[in-house]
């Protein structure tokens, strides 16, 4: 799913709702015993053990779902899950994906959509598990009547939610070894590309959703934290209101008098405005930021930016790149390079 289509959306239909929504904390278990916070989802298995075991219960976001067996017919409509799925090992039993979800090349792609889903299409896969990011059009409900467990897995709140969502998933697949291999391969990545970015206090960045009008996402956003990892200061935040949900809308003059020194560009594909370094430069009052002065602006992977799958480490790569020459200071004066 395209990050910064679905951003807007979210921060547009926050903004009218007039409120934010956040999922209540639980704790997952894993089979050694083990607990961490999480504000996605938990997953308890009858077994009791790392193996497969079923009937297996996943608490998610719409509540506690059991799964009487193992899946065989798996359908998903969230990219993210339909890359979490494959990367754990469960992509054989994965008979359909929505439209979305471009990733891996191999995942049977349809015409499914997971924001305005057809029962009765989905149906059609006689699937035995449903995995979406929200329960859109009676999703859950729907299901249910025909006897399908449904998983909403929603749109990660912080890194952990990622990886409990994965645990989730390999206790509902029948792979929680796989999953629990595919987690600490994504914690050791992940650390090892902040270390290489360093910590860069003093810096400033403004992350760009989309452009005419132009929304930010702020600090305590998913994305806010994956680069807050490096030190940097968001000038998204002073504009932020509750209503905002994390991703407020700010005016050209705001920005400017912000004077971010690094701008990063989740609206540079095509599918989502096209935004280029060439068209950031000619913005009216544009020019004269340290940002582009100092060419640090950094299209980045809107795929990669707006899914909190098995990938994320390769979106922490990319902006530990764009952060690394950069040093503090008003000016920004040391550049990295712009895509």
């Amino acid at each position: 799913m395209r990050r910064s289509t679905l951003v807007v959306t979210l921060a547009v239909s926050t903004l009218l709702a007039g409120c934010g929504s956040n999922t209540p904390s639980s704790s997952t278990t894993s089979a050694g015993g083990s607990s961490s916070s999480s504000s996605s989802e938990s997953a308890t298995s009858s077994g009791g053990s790392s193996a497969a075991s079923f009937p297996a219960t996943v608490t998610a976001a719409n509540g506690q779902v059991t799964i009487p067996k193992q899946p065989q017919r798996i359908v998903s409509l969230s990219p993210t899950a339909t890359e979490d799925l494959f990367a754990i090992g469960a992509g054989k039993a994965v008979v359909a994906v929505d439209a979305l979800s471009n990733y891996p090349a191999n995942a049977p792609k349809t015409t499914l959509s997971g924001l305005t889903p057809n029962i009765e299409a989905i149906a059609k896969y006689k699937p035995d598990l449903v995995v979406a990011s929200q329960d859109s059009g009676g999703l859950v409900a729907g299901l249910k009547k025909l006897g399908v467990p449904v998983l909403i897995q929603p749109a990660a709140q912080k890194i952990d939610d990622a990886y409990t969502q994965i645990n989730g998933l390999g206790t509902a697949t029948g792979h929680p070894r796989e999953a629990a291999k595919t987690v600490m391969t994504m914690r050791t990545q992940i650390a090892s590309e902040v270390a290489k970015g360093g910590k860069h206090p003093g810096v400033s960045y403004f992350w760009e959703v989309s452009a005419a009008p132009y929304y930010s996402a702020t600090s305590t956003t998913f994305i806010g934290q994956v680069v807050g990892q490096f030190g940097l200061t968001n000038v998204a935040d002073k504009a932020s209101k509750a209503a905002d949900g994390g991703y407020p809308q700010l005016t050209p003059e705001y920005i400017i008098a912000a004077k971010p020194q690094l701008i990063f560009l989740a609206d540079a594909d095509a599918a989502n405005g096209g935004q280029s370094v060439a068209k950031v430069m000619a913005r009216p009052g544009w020019a004269a930021m340290p940002a582009v002065q100092n060419k640090n602006v950094i299209p980045v992977n809107a795929d990669l930016a707006s899914r909190w799958g098995p990938r994320l480490p390769q979106f922490v790569a990319a902006i530990a790149k764009a952060v690394s020459g950069v040093k503090g200071g008003a000016s920004g004066s040391a550049s990295s390079s712009a895509a």
